[in-house]
């Protein structure tokens, strides 16, 4: 089950991991990306999800993504996460307004 949110900032990011934690996810099945990576690394660990790395992506599409735009990572990277080309382009979008995009993956 994927559950995909966006938000504007780590406070709404927060109440909206409290409210999946309540439904059963657990902080391992959360992901956080922002379009500047350094962003997104820093709210993942100030609030303990995970971040997208080989284990979901794969070796070979996580060397690839070296060679991408931000845009074409970031959209691998959700889509690596269960969601489709059209959701990930959809989000991507969200990102580029300065937007965060909280994914809940719960296999």
């Amino acid at each position: 089950m994927v559950t995909t949110k966006t938000v504007e900032n780590a406070v709404q990011a927060k109440q909206e991991i409290e409210g999946l934690l309540a439904q059963g996810f657990s902080l391992d099945d959360m992901y956080i990306l922002a379009h500047d990576g350094h962003r997104g690394e820093d709210i993942s660990e100030a609030l303990h999800t995970n971040e997208v790395g080989m284990k979901e992506q794969g070796l070979l599409t996580s060397m690839s993504n070296i060679f991408k735009s931000r845009g074409d990572e970031l959209r691998s990277k959700m889509e690596a996460l269960g969601l489709s080309q059209q959701e990930a382009e959809t989000y991507e979008k969200e990102l580029d307004k300065g937007k965060l995009v909280l994914i809940a993956n719960k296999e």
